[in-house]
């Protein structure tokens, strides 16, 4: 047994250590973690671009362009079918996912059935008057959607690699979206700009058969169609279909001036013969090319073009040259892409988001140190000693797994450091108990472990359910911050029951101590003992007030959705010289055809936050709001942060938020009603409706955007509720089976003052943990600190004033839990109790 526990000892100070060693290379300078091995360093910490500046795309492939594409390409299969198996057809036209196409020839109908099912395009309805309608399959739409994507990823990056950008990453996200980070650019325009043409090039002969007008009103040629330019006003031309060559004929582009600025690209061998030949033949005649279906440039043949070399001038200045050269050496993406999401954030405000996170998480950590050593002497310097090697492990596994430091990650870690402490001050409490009751103090802390382990996981349950959900069902930001917290809460379970158990009894063993420390502080709660139910019914009436007036606030409209659900842009822009003035912002705007929601002054008066809904319908809009923002404001502004949600992504975080929500909420209810009777999961459920509820009362009351991250707040004040809840409840219940005749109101008084400690001591590490949050975590972070500081405050309150007295209020029954009544035997030394 004593090996066994040596070898236990060992192997938790070698975790540690590697933990110390996994995260090293990111503690050290770039240069200095340079140096060290490369097996060292491969798990280096890597700040996001919300820590560093920079900008992030979310693009998508365009199902709507795809679907037509091949909606047209089916029309162009069926009629070269019919025609091959000489099927007269008329009226042969698609429209969304169908086809219509009426045959001419009653005799030649079941031909026409038998060519259209053997080209396996979708479902073939029976004809009606020997008109067929055929339904193309949207399962091959998505197939078409999903290997688009696939190809686009190494197209996205090809085109804006040849923009030289340091640290460029270009991955697939979810959905089988493209996401490109670009780490220190501010402004993403110029790829915004790259990646807004598919990039079709080709060269087409055009028709002089006929004048133009004559084929724009009867109609073009057969082998022929009619094709506008580029320019302002679009000139119609009448070209070939046949390409003389294509971008994948394109060796090499460049741009180049003689005065105006032109591009210059070379085609390879095949190609060029095939253009000699025809320039030979053709001398005299205009070559136009074409590029996404648009003529850019038009030329006519002077004589054979032997070397392959071909010129490209249009309407474009230096900027606009370079980057089509750019575009047709990269060659075409293989669909158009829509930008659904863009977050830019200016270098400066970025750098000091890291700073000031930094900051809050030191406080957070000191003050929670200094917080636990006031109240438990050298039992809460244990626990420091357990909270400094949690939040070393937690960065250590982030650190392995790769994910980007983020704010969000960063938060969570602070979260972890007032929740952490939670299990020790249970642990520290139970051994309280039980030297009070008389035991001997190694006894009491072998005793006091171990009944306060079934408590500590219920409460870790209930935290790791609402987490858990958070993770799965939620955006980028909320999983970072769901998985720091998910990991911290692992790493509080496994410090607690071995780091901290092993230093207990290594002080024990030095110090020989037969008493509890006189540092510890934290009796004196109990010795209150507050008459809590008697108060029940004053609580009751408060309460409902106070939800009158709260629902009031939300059916007024007072709860403000933010851009993750309506959609637009949030711009923060900052003033070159002098203040802000957000009355000419708005003004300056709505002249330039942009829709302003509001402008409001932000942080100081040198900072406005501008909030645009789109401009115009389509995916697009608010890309196309940005941008005329830009236009109108960067020369007496400079943009700090930009944020553009299109209606892809904010109809999807409205789902997901929705369904994470209510989940989490079953999951969570779910796993009270199972540990419990049925009176407590009702009254679980109450408190936990009413901290969900009053916290969306203080966000409507301080104006704080509904947002995604308020969603992740309110998720993670219903799990720290129950959290809190259960360990009330568990002391009641054991009450129930100590205390046969006690009444109930003064039994439940007696479990709230006994855990009185716990609740307040633990409640205000977290909250001196997110007031640090608060205060130094930065603007970016601040509305999402002040949320859970409401939310745990007011959860504690519930778990005191509503789960308790619920109880009363729906009759829970003493004698469930007396013997013969199928409750559980009383509690012993031998038997584990659940607080």
């Amino acid at each position: 047994m004593q090996q066994s526990a040596r070898w236990k000892t060992v192997s938790l100070w070698l975790v540690l250590a590697a933990s110390l060693l996994v995260i090293l290379p990111s503690l050290l300078p770039t240069r200095t973690a340079a140096r060290l091995p490369g097996w060292l360093t491969m798990h280096r910490l890597e700040p996001g671009i919300d820590l560093t500046g920079g900008s992030r795309l979310v693009l998508e492939v365009s199902r709507s362009d795809i679907a037509a594409d091949r909606l047209r390409a089916a029309v162009e299969t069926i009629g070269n079918a019919l025609r091959a198996a000489r099927v007269p057809y008329s009226d042969l036209n698609g429209a969304d996912d169908t086809i219509d196409v009426t045959v001419t020839a009653a005799d030649r109908v079941e031909a026409a059935r038998t060519t259209l099912a053997g080209l396996d395009l979708g479902t073939l309805s029976e004809p009606e008057s020997n008109a067929f309608r055929l339904v193309l399959s949207a399962a091959a739409i998505d197939d078409s959607v999903r290997a688009a994507s696939l190809g686009a990823v190494d197209a996205v990056r090809r085109r804006v690699e040849s923009l030289d950008i340091p640290t460029l990453v270009v991955g697939r996200g979810e959905h089988d979206r493209i996401v490109v980070a670009m780490p220190g650019l501010t402004n993403p325009q110029r790829v915004k700009d790259m990646l807004a043409q598919v990039g079709r090039l080709s060269a087409r002969l055009v028709d002089d058969s006929v004048p133009v007008n004559t084929a724009i009103e009867d109609g073009a040629p057969a082998g022929s169609e009619v094709l506008y330019s580029t320019g302002e006003p679009p000139v119609g031309y009448l070209v070939r279909q046949d390409d003389l060559f294509t971008a994948s004929d394109v060796a090499s582009a460049q741009p180049a001036a003689n005065g105006e600025p032109f591009i210059e690209f070379v085609l390879r061998g095949e190609a060029a013969e095939r253009l000699a030949a025809f320039t030979r033949e053709n001398s005299g005649r205009t070559i136009a090319i074409l590029l996404d279906g648009q003529i850019i440039s038009t030329s006519r043949i002077q004589g054979a073009i032997t070397d392959g070399v071909g010129r490209l001038s249009g309407d474009f200045d230096a900027e606009g040259a370079g980057n089509l050269a750019r575009i047709i050496a990269s060659g075409p993406l293989p669909a158009p892409l829509t930008i659904i999401e863009e977050r830019s954030i200016e270098p400066a405000l970025g750098t000091t988001s890291r700073v000031t996170m930094a900051a809050a998480l030191v406080v957070a950590v000191g003050a929670v140190v200094a917080f636990m050593t006031f109240f438990y002497g050298v039992l809460g310097v244990i626990a420091s000693i357990a909270l400094f090697f949690n939040v070393i492990l937690t960065f250590a596994v982030l650190a392995l797994v790769g994910a980007p430091l983020s704010l969000s990650m960063i938060a969570g870690i602070v979260l972890t450091v007032g929740i952490t402490v939670d299990a020790s001050v249970l642990i520290f409490e139970r051994i309280r108990e039980e030297v009070k009751g008389g035991r001997e103090l190694s006894r009491a802390v072998l005793v006091g472990f171990r009944r306060a382990r079934a408590t500590v996981l219920d409460a870790s349950i209930t935290m790791f359910i609402a987490i858990a959900v958070l993770f799965l069902l939620s955006a980028a930001p909320v999983r970072a911050f769901a998985l720091a917290v998910g990991i911290g809460l692992l790493a509080t379970l496994v410090t607690t029951f071995t780091l901290t158990r092993r230093l207990v009894s290594a002080w024990l063993n030095r110090s020989h101590a037969t008493h509890l420390p006189k540092g510890v502080r934290s009796g004196f709660f109990e010795s209150l003992n507050l008459r809590f139910m008697a108060v029940r019914n004053v609580v009751f009436l408060l309460t409902a007030v106070l939800s009158l007036s709260i629902a009031g606030l939300l059916i007024a409209g007072k709860l403000k959705p933010g851009i993750d659900f309506t959609g637009g842009a949030a711009l923060e822009v900052q003033a070159k010289a002098g203040n802000a003035d957000p009355d000419d912002i708005a003004a300056r705007l709505t002249d330039a055809g942009v829709d302003v929601l509001n402008v409001t002054k932000h942080r100081d008066a040198r900072h406005a936050l501008v909030r645009l809904t789109s401009a115009g319908e389509g995916e697009n809009a608010e890309q196309t709001s940005v941008l005329i923002a830009r236009g109108e404001l960067e020369d007496d502004y400079d943009f700090r942060r930009v944020e553009a949600v299109g209606p892809a992504i904010s109809g999807e975080l409205i789902d997901t938020a929705t369904l994470g929500f209510v989940v989490g909420l079953v999951a969570l209810v779910a796993y009270i009603w199972v540990r419990f009777e049925w009176h407590f999961a009702i009254g679980a459920i109450i408190a936990l409706a009413h901290d969900v509820f009053f916290t969306l009362g203080f966000l409507a009351l301080a104006k704080i955007e509904f947002n995604i991250t308020a969603v992740a707040a309110l998720l993670t004040v219903a799990g720290y509720s129950l959290n809190d809840t259960m360990v009330v409840y568990d002391r009641i219940r054991e009450n129930l089976r100590n205390f046969k005749q006690m009444p109930l109101p003064i039994l439940i008084d007696d479990a709230i003052n006994r855990t009185l400690s716990r609740t307040v001591l633990t409640s205000a590490t977290t909250l001196i943990a997110l007031s640090a949050l608060a205060l130094f975590g930065g603007e970016a972070i601040r509305t999402f600190a002040l949320t859970l500081l409401f939310g745990v405050a007011i959860g504690t309150i519930s778990s005191i004033y509503i789960a308790g007295p619920i109880l009363i209020l729906f009759r829970l029954q003493p004698e469930r839990y007396r013997p013969g009544k199928g409750s559980k035997a009383p509690v012993t030394e031998a038997t584990e109790s659940n607080g």
